[in-house]
Order: structure tokens, then C-alpha cells, then sequence
């Protein structure tokens, strides 16, 4: 049996439950299939440590922060930017904050109070949520499933996917779409993990810090430059410092960190012939520069044995994190990689496959954390939801 439906949404994600809002929005009858047992759950986990919805900042500075896809995002952003999306998740029912940092969150600080509600208009407009549904390709026009009944098949009129990146296998972005598409002759970048920790094999003497924050540094890569926080794990160096410059250090550049960002090379060099001759070196960190024990500990880390006088100035300025790449893809926060904009047209639509869109982390884009990647979602979900309604209706006309 073939099951005809207006619009078919794959991925019950952020992008995905917005394309479907759009699509029910104009009238149509609305299909997700989500290939896990509920919708968002990479959403709700992002939502564990507070959900940054988004950045309150100029639209301009905004939309810089996603580099060489901020031309092709850009009229997606700019019908559903950071002012749209908190209008939005206020119609939901939820109460905001925005942080000194200019980031956005709920009240709540949590994403499945946002969830419910947003299931539940859905639910309410009529769209039908069927979960453990999993794409396994097409047969001719139809797309087929396995579900907990068997097999499905399913001819939509319009088809929007949005299925993640490859990051977060268990929650439900695993990539595995990526060699359906490209049989069908969509062209895709190869995945490659974005906002990812860095290894580094320690030596003991590390373990005592092992889950400390690093604070008051700056760290660079390349001209990348950010005063954020990380943190010292086993596993190596993590937290959003990192994240803000790991695409710099994917793609080549080499990693350092200030100790002491805010004094100049001279004043530590002065600071540090002023201690007394008997103190040992690390005294002398600690009395003349005032550096905290996880800061020395990494100055000892990556520069033992430590120079003297103006070489560990240099040092302390310009210390050099040596690390052995990125963390596994599957456990970055997202991926760079995916559909490529060539491979779409101004809608969103495949040019391979009309009907077809996309939308989300499938997508050939990355950005920092911070609320710019949510932003993104379910902006473009938005976009390719309202352009295959438009499709849809060129269709039954």
C-alpha cells in the first residue's frame, strides 16, 4: 500500500518541526517522519546546560559569523533572524532572558517546556508525528521506511529533509542519508566535525585539573582570536573558548594561548626579574604574575623545562597548545559538510530532485556556538517549508 500525503518532512529536529509549521501553516496535510522514538532530542539535550536560542547582536555581525555560507543564508536569516526567534519562542509561551553576552535563553533554561508546546500546536494544526520511522531511499517517486509495523512507502507531493549532520549518532544525526543522496546524483561536501574538543594525551601530573575551567586567557588560532572559557578533560581541551576557534585549527592553524592577556610582553618580563632569586620557579608564577595553578599547570605542560626572563614572557604570551586534532566527529556539537549550495536552488529545492528540499544541519554550513546554529535551523526550516508549500500548490493548480 502507497500512502499519498501533501507534504512528507523527514527529521523531527528543529528545521524539520519548522518546515512542517510552515507547510500546515499554508493548508497542507502535514507527515513527519522521525527515524527516533521522539522528536528534538538532540534539541533537548542542547538544552541541558541552558538553551542558547540565540544572539542578540546587529543583524550585519550576526550573519558574519557564518563565513563563506553567510551569502546563501543571508535572506533565510534575514526573514527569521534573533528577533523573529524570540517573538517566536514567546508565542510558545516562554519567558526570555538575555545574557551580558548578548545570548538569548529561556527563563526555564530549559528546551522541553519550548518542545511540548511547540508539539503541541502542531499536533493541534493537524500534523502527524510518527516516530521510529526511518528512511531507507526511494522506489521510483515514493519514499520508502521501516517502521515498527514494516516496511511503509509514502508518495508525498513535496518531500523536505532534514536529518542533521553526522554528529550525535545516538540522538539521531548519523549522515547515513549521505550515500542515498549521492546515488541519486546530489552534490554533497564531505562531513567534517565543527565546535569540537581537541586531544591531547597528558601526563599525570594533569590529572588533579582534570574538569577545571581554564579563565582569563585568550586563546588563537590563525587570525582567529577569543577570550572564551574552556576546560582541561581526559580526554583533552574542550568548552566554548575552544569551540569558537576549532574550524581555524581543523582547517591548519596552529593553537596558542595567552596566560595574560591583559598585560604586554614587557610587564611580565619585569614582573618576573623582580621575585627573589630563592623562590622557585613556580613561586614566582604565582607571586609575581599571579597565575592560578591550572594556568601554571598547563605553562608546565606544554613549555617544561620553563626558560627564564624574557623567553618565558614569550612564553606566557604565546604559549603553544600542542594537541593531536579534533575529537571524533560524533561527539562535535555539529558538522561543516553536507548538501552543497550548488546542489540547491534559491528555495532550498534539490536540483536533482524537484519536489525535494532540505534544510538545517544537511545543509553545507557551520557556525559557532552561541545560538547562531538553532538560528540557522530554524531559519531555513522555515524557508524551504514556505517554498515547498509554494511548490505544492504550483502542483495541484
Amino acid at each position: 500500500m502507497v500512502e499519498h500525503v501533501d507534504a512528507l518532512v523527514i527529521g523531527g529536529g528543529p528545521a524539520g518541526l519548522m518546515a512542517a509549521e510552515a507547510l500546515v501553516t499554508a493548508g497542507r496535510r502535514v507527515l513527519i517522519a522521525e527515524a527516533k522514538p521522539s522528536a528534538g532530542r538532540k534539541f533537548l539535550m542542547a538544552g541541558k546546560s541552558g538553551l542558547n536560542l540565540t544572539k542578540a547582536e546587529p543583524f550585519e555581525s550576526f550573519v558574519a559569523n557564518f563565513g563563506a555560507a553567510a551569502p546563501f543564508l543571508r535572506p533565510m536569516l534575514a526573514g527569521f533572524g534573533p528577533d523573529a526567534v524570540q517573538r517566536w519562542a514567546r508565542d510558545l509561551g516562554q519567558e526570555l532572558f538575555t545574557g551580558s553576552s548578548g545570548r538569548v535563553f529561556p527563563q526555564a533554561m530549559k528546551a522541553s517546556p519550548l518542545l511540548r508546546a511547540w508539539l503541541a500546536r502542531l499536533s493541534g494544526a493537524g500534523v502527524d508525528l510518527r516516530s521510529r520511522w526511518r528512511w531507507q531511499g526511494w522506489h521510483g517517486g515514493d519514499l520508502l521506511f521501516e517502521t515498527p509495523a514494516g516496511p511503509a512507502r509514502v508518495a508525498p507531493q513535496v518531500t523536505i529533509f532534514a536529518m542533521g549532520g553526522a554528529s550525535w549518532a545516538r540522538l539521531g544525526a548519523d549522515g547515513a542519508w549521505a550515500s542515498i543522496m549521492a546515488r541519486r546524483g546530489v552534490a554533497l561536501a564531505p562531513f567534517r566535525p565543527a565546535n569540537m574538543g581537541l586531544s591531547v594525551t597528558w601526563s599525570p601530573h594533569m590529572q588533579r585539573h582534570f574538569g577545571a575551567p581554564v579563565k582569563g586567557t585568550a586563546l588563537i588560532a590563525g587570525a582567529h582570536v577569543t577570550r572564551g572559557e574552556f576546560v582541561i578533560s581526559a580526554r583533552g581541551l574542550e568548552g566554548g573558548g575552544i569551540y569558537s576557534v576549532s574550524a581555524a585549527v581543523r582547517d591548519g592553524a596552529d593553537l596558542f594561548v595567552d596566560l595574560m592577556p591583559d598585560w604586554s610582553e614587557e610587564r611580565i618580563a619585569a614582573r618576573l626579574n623582580q621575585g627573589s632569586a630563592k623562590d622557585s620557579l613556580p613561586n614566582r608564577l604565582r607571586k609575581a604574575l599571579r597565575l592560578d595553578p591550572v594556568r601554571q599547570a598547563l605553562l608546565l605542560e606544554f613549555a617544561r623545562p620553563l626558560p627564564a626572563g624574557a623567553d618565558l614572557a614569550r612564553l606566557v604570551k604565546r604559549l603553544p597548545l600542542r594537541h593531536a586534532g579534533p575529537r571524533p566527529i560524533d561527539e562535535a556539537i555539529s558538522t561543516a559538510g553536507g548538501v552543497m549550495w550548488d546542489a540547491l536552488d534559491d528555495g532550498l529545492m534539490l536540483r536533482a530532485i524537484p519536489g525535494a528540499f532540505c534544510a538545517g544541519e544537511m545543509l553545507d554550513w557551520e557556525a559557532p556556538t552561541g545560538g547562531y546554529l538553532l538560528t540557522a535551523c530554524l531559519a531555513t526550516g522555515l524557508w524551504a517549508g514556505r517554498a515547498a508549500a509554494g511548490y505544492s500548490r504550483g502542483r495541484v493548480s
